[in-house]
């Protein structure tokens, strides 16, 4: 992939130019770099050409393809990496340097996204045609706002506050000297942009979640009251979501919602699609050499034997598998060619999310039971009543291993102020990752992070 110095050198927008007919081909094609400002966006079909270029643009290994998912597995307690390079090991002994290239990798990636969505939201209104009517723009405009929320609440989660831009960049000069807001204000372009999002989308009336709908709103808004310790609106997002029963369950058994090359279960709300010429990039590094992999990647001793143990993993045994050998490899991604999906929220997490915020309201009842839903899905006992601390450790523990290949692990940690306890890393400042070298080296209107 191409590497440019700064944001405002961001693809202006990828041009996919395959049918918006199915979810197989729904991201088949390679884009085209970057298309001129009068040609990008003039009617339904260019439309829709460039929401597809926005997710993926969000699926970019750059992004939900392998790297940013990486800050959540390396830089947790479940992941082990067996290669050599130590601009991984920093992840792990929370020793990043600014010049990390993943870092940098990670930064433009979003930003490119971003830029994406900007350029759709700007241009979209103007245009005229016939066959766009008014409820096919507003989905597509409503999926703009949701993947910039989402690139924003990612930012702010990683780096705390950001340069918040939205308009389109088209050249470099376009956004030179644009300083950080604070990450209070960074969260308040999340809730901005999510509020239009919800606006915009209705209820679907068949799942598919390779693609926003109101209830995915209602699902990043439900994660996004969660790290603001909001728990009413917390409980009140993952209601709506939880409500719908006919879009969206929990599955039994647990591996279900992957195994046997599943796509688009009721068990997603959102998943974004690969094919077998644009493939996800996690599979080769989970798979042992055996499987045609690298197994960068690996299940650490504690999570094996947590995965191992049918009285703490019940089905979330199937997240791990061994070669002949007696390898362990994680096998969340496993499919060849790599057509796996990433997972980038599951209903899972939202019973999860309701758990916590009823728990934090003292409202042990509900959280229990939704505790236990998930618990019984993975073929587990009950959790009796306890404290509530008990509980949201409980739940803690709960998250560790339900999602333990998925990127949530370390920022679960550092939201709820357990980092030091769990993995030993007493230096807050180490809970934000260093600005880009390369960015602040070509603005300097952007400043490093404490610490840095």
């Amino acid at each position: 992939m191409k590497k440019l110095n700064h944001i405002k050198f961001a693809l202006v927008l990828a041009v996919l130019v395959a049918g918006f007919t199915s979810c197989k081909k729904f991201l088949d094609v390679q884009p085209k770099d970057s298309v001129s400002d009068e040609e990008t966006i003039f009617d339904r079909a260019s439309a829709e050409t460039a929401v597809r270029g926005l997710y993926r643009a969000l699926s970019a290994d750059g992004y939900y393809g392998v790297n940013f998912v990486s800050i959540g597995y390396l830089s947790g307690d479940n992941v082990q990496w067996t290669g050599s390079q130590s601009i991984v090991q920093q992840f792990i002994d929370h020793n990043v340097k600014a010049d990390n290239a993943t870092v940098s990798n990670i930064w433009l990636a979003i930003y490119t996204t971003i830029n994406r969505a900007n350029y759709i939201i700007a241009k979209l209104p103007e245009v005229n045609d016939a066959t766009l009517t008014s409820t096919v723009k507003n989905q597509l405009l409503g999926e703009a706002y949701f993947v910039r929320a989402l690139a924003y609440f990612d930012l702010a989660r990683t780096w705390g506050g950001v340069q918040i831009v939205t308009t389109p960049t088209l050249a470099a000069s376009d956004k030179k000297g644009i300083a950080r807001s604070t990450v209070e204000q960074t969260y308040a372009q999340v809730l901005t942009d999510l509020d239009a999002a919800e606006s915009l989308l209705t209820v679907l009336s068949a799942p598919n979640p390779v693609r926003a709908n109101k209830e995915t709103v209602y699902a990043l808004k439900a994660r996004f009251y969660l790290y603001q310790k909001d728990w009413a609106n917390a409980e009140k997002y993952a209601t709506l979501v939880l409500g719908n029963t006919t879009n969206y369950s929990l599955l039994k058994p647990y591996s279900a919602w992957f195994a046997n090359n599943a796509v688009g279960t009721r068990e997603s709300v959102l998943e974004l699609a690969y094919s077998a010429t644009y493939t996800n990039g996690h599979r080769g590094q989970w798979q042992p050499p055996a499987n045609s992999g690298t197994r960068q990647w690996a299940p650490n001793a504690a999570l094996t034997a947590l995965l191992s143990n049918t009285s703490t993993a019940g089905g979330r045994s199937a997240l791990i598998a061994k070669t002949s050998a007696g390898l362990v490899y994680g096998n969340l991604y496993y499919r060849s060619p790599a057509t796996d999906p990433a997972y980038v929220i599951r209903i899972a997490e939202l019973y999860l999310i309701r758990a916590e915020a009823r728990a934090n309201q003292n409202s042990i009842a509900g959280s229990l039971a939704d505790l236990n839903a998930v618990r019984d899905r993975a073929g587990l006992a009950s959790v009796s009543s306890g404290s509530k601390d008990d509980l949201l450790l409980a739940i803690e523990n709960e998250r560790r291993l339900e999602f333990a290949l998925e990127g949530h692990r370390w920022f679960d940690l550092v939201r709820t102020g357990r980092a030091a306890t769990v993995l030993g890393v007493t230096d807050s400042k180490k809970y934000l990752l260093p600005i880009p070298v390369d960015q602040l080296n070509v603005d300097p209107a952007l400043t490093q992070n404490p610490g840095y």
